[in-house]
C-alpha cells in the first residue's frame, strides 16, 4: 500500500501559470504545467494535491478544468486515488523519468531548434529562426505578417468552395498538373500584366505551397552548395533560411532609403550566384527600390549570370497612387524569379503562392514542384481561380487597402498620444506593417520580451540582421488589429516601455 503523505503539498500554485488567451485550452495546460511539476521532481513521489475545489479557486479556473486536468493525469498514470477522496503523485513512475541532467551540456526539448546528428547543411537551417515562438499565430496586437483575417468573405469563400465541390470535374479528383491548375495560371498572368506590369504567359506561371515554398524551389534549383548570394540586411529570415537550406554563402548587402546597395553587393562578392530583394516593399524597413537601383541590379545580374529573386509579398497595398511596377517587368535578360503569395492578400490558411520563371525554366521548375509536393490543392485552386476571374479578389484589394490605410493612421495616432519620446512610428504609403524606432539606448530583444508580458507581441529589428544590427526597433503588424484593440494595444506597449 502507498504511503501517502497527508499533508497538502507545499508546490505553489503560482507556479502554474495559465494563459486565458492561449488557444490551448485550460484544462490541458494546467495538466501540462502538473506533469512538469511531477517529474521535475517538484511535486514529489506521494504527495497529495490540493482538493479540486481549493485549486479551481486558488488559480481563478472552474473546478471542472481541474477536474478534467486529474482525469488526463489519473489515466496516464501520474497521479493515483479516486478524484475527490484524495488525489496523490504516483509513487511508480519509472526511474528513467525522475533522472535530473547533471551533465554540462543543455538537455534537449521537444522545442529544441537544433537537433540533433544534423547534416552541415540541417545546421544551417537550424539555426535561422524564421519566426519567433512565443509569437501567436491568431490575430493579435501587433502580430506581423497577418491580413485581416476579420474582414475575408468568407460566406462567399464558401459558396465557391462549395460550387466546386457540388460539381467536380475529373480534373479535380486527380493529381493535377504540378504546375497549377491551369485556369488559375491563366487567370495570374492576366492579372499580373495591368496591375504589376509583370511580362508573361500562363505557362511562365508555376502555383506553390506559399511563398516560402516557392523560395525553396528556386534556391534548390540555382544554388550550389557554397554559392554567394546576396540577401538584404536587414532582410526576410524566411528567405535567409531558404537560401541556407541550399547551402548558400549569404552575403548580406546594406540597404538604405534606395533600398538594396547595389554597389555594396558588387564590392562584397562580385560573382555572386543569385540577389534575393524585395523591391516594392522592402521587408522590413520598407524601403522602395529606385529606378536606378534596380537599373543597377539587372545589369549586374546579366553580367554576372546570376539570378534575382523577387518578392512581391504585399504589394498590392500601396495607399497613394498606383503601385510601383515589378522589377520583372524591366527584366530584358529573363533574370528575374517573381514570387507572390495570397498569403498575404487573402488568408495564410489558403498556403498558395506563385513563381513567375523564365519560359526556358518551366520544365525544370514543374519537376521540382513533382518531387517537392506534387501541387496544392486542386479544389481551393478552382475556387480561387473563380474568386479572381468573378471580380471578388479586385473588389477585397481594395475594401482593404482603405481598411489598412486607415488601420495605420489608427496606429499611428494611438502612438502619437501615448508613446511620444519612447517610440518613433512613421508612416509608410504601403504594406502591413511599420517599424517603431527605438532610442539608441534601448535592447529591442529586452523590449520585445517587456512587451510580451504586457500581452503585446512585436518583433525585434535586430533579429532581421545577419550582422550587427545598425538601429533597433520593432517591427509591428496593423493590418489584422481592429481599431480598439490598436489603441489598447499601445496603450500596453506604453506601460511596457515605461518600465524599464
Amino acid at each position: 500500500m502507498l504511503n501517502h503523505r497527508r499533508s497538502r503539498t507545499a508546490f505553489p500554485l503560482a507556479a502554474l501559470p495559465l494563459d486565458p488567451a492561449s488557444p490551448e485550452p485550460l484544462h490541458r495546460q494546467l495538466c501540462d504545467r502538473l506533469r512538469e511539476a511531477i517529474l521535475s521532481r517538484q511535486l514529489a513521489a506521494g504527495t497529495r494535491l490540493p482538493g479540486t475545489r481549493t485549486m479551481a479557486s486558488e488559480l481563478g479556473v472552474s473546478r471542472n478544468t481541474v477536474l478534467n486536468a486529474f482525469e488526463q493525469l489519473l489515466a496516464e498514470g501520474y497521479v493515483t486515488g479516486k478524484v475527490g477522496a484524495g488525489t496523490y503523485v504516483t509513487c511508480k513512475l519509472p526511474e528513467a523519468l525522475l533522472q535530473v541532467n547533471t551533465n554540462d551540456e543543455p538537455r534537449p526539448t521537444l522545442t529544441d531548434p537544433r537537433g540533433r546528428n544534423l547534416s552541415q547543411r540541417g545546421q544551417s537551417i537550424a539555426s535561422v529562426e524564421v519566426c519567433e515562438r512565443h509569437l501567436p499565430s491568431y490575430p493579435c496586437a501587433f502580430r506581423p505578417s497577418l491580413p485581416a483575417v476579420d474582414a475575408f468573405p468568407l460566406p462567399l469563400w464558401a459558396r465557391l468552395v462549395a460550387r466546386r465541390w457540388r460539381n467536380p470535374s475529373i480534373e479535380l479528383l486527380t493529381y493535377g498538373d504540378s504546375g497549377g491548375y491551369w485556369p488559375l495560371r491563366e487567370a495570374i498572368a492576366e492579372y499580373l500584366g495591368p496591375a504589376r506590369g509583370v511580362h508573361c504567359q500562363p505557362e511562365q506561371v508555376i502555383i506553390t505551397a506559399g511563398s516560402q515554398n516557392a523560395l525553396d524551389l528556386v534556391a534548390r534549383l540555382v544554388l550550389d552548395p557554397g554559392d554567394a548570394a546576396w540577401i538584404e540586411e536587414p532582410g526576410y529570415r524566411g528567405a535567409r533560411s531558404a537560401l541556407l537550406g541550399a547551402g548558400a554563402r549569404l552575403v548580406p548587402v546594406p540597404v538604405d532609403t534606395e533600398g538594396l546597395n547595389v554597389a555594396a553587393g558588387r564590392a562584397l562578392a562580385p560573382s555572386a550566384r543569385l540577389a534575393y530583394v524585395s523591391p516594392s516593399h522592402q521587408y522590413p524597413t520598407g524601403a522602395v527600390m529606385s529606378l536606378q537601383r534596380r537599373l543597377e541590379l539587372l545589369e549586374w545580374a546579366d553580367h554576372a549570370d546570376a539570378w534575382i529573386i523577387e518578392d512581391d509579398y504585399d504589394s498590392e497595398f500601396r495607399y497613394a497612387g498606383r503601385p510601383i511596377s515589378a522589377l520583372q517587368g524591366l527584366d530584358r535578360a529573363c533574370r528575374v524569379l517573381y514570387v507572390g503569395t495570397f498569403s498575404k492578400v487573402l488568408l495564410p490558411s489558403l498556403r498558395l503562392g506563385y513563381l513567375v520563371v523564365p519560359a526556358d525554366m518551366i520544365g525544370a521548375f514543374v519537376n521540382a514542384c513533382t518531387m517537392a509536393h506534387v501541387h496544392a490543392p486542386q479544389v481551393t485552386q478552382a475556387a480561387l481561380t473563380d474568386f479572381i476571374t468573378e471580380g471578388h479578389f479586385s473588389h477585397h484589394l481594395r475594401r482593404m487597402r482603405t481598411l489598412y490605410a486607415e488601420r495605420q493612421q489608427v496606429l499611428l495616432e494611438a502612438a502619437r498620444q501615448h508613446l511620444d519620446g519612447m517610440l518613433e512610428l512613421r508612416p509608410n504609403e504601403t504594406g502591413m506593417h511599420l517599424v517603431g524606432w527605438l532610442p539608441n539606448d534601448c535592447d529591442d530583444q529586452t523590449v520585445t520580451y517587456q512587451a510580451l508580458a504586457h500581452q503585446v507581441y512585436v518583433r525585434p529589428l535586430s533579429a532581421d540582421y545577419i550582422g550587427p544590427p545598425q538601429r533597433r526597433g520593432l517591427v509591428m503588424g496593423y493590418a489584422a488589429v481592429n481599431n480598439d484593440d490598436i489603441h489598447a494595444g499601445v496603450q500596453r506597449l506604453a506601460r511596457a516601455l515605461s518600465a524599464r
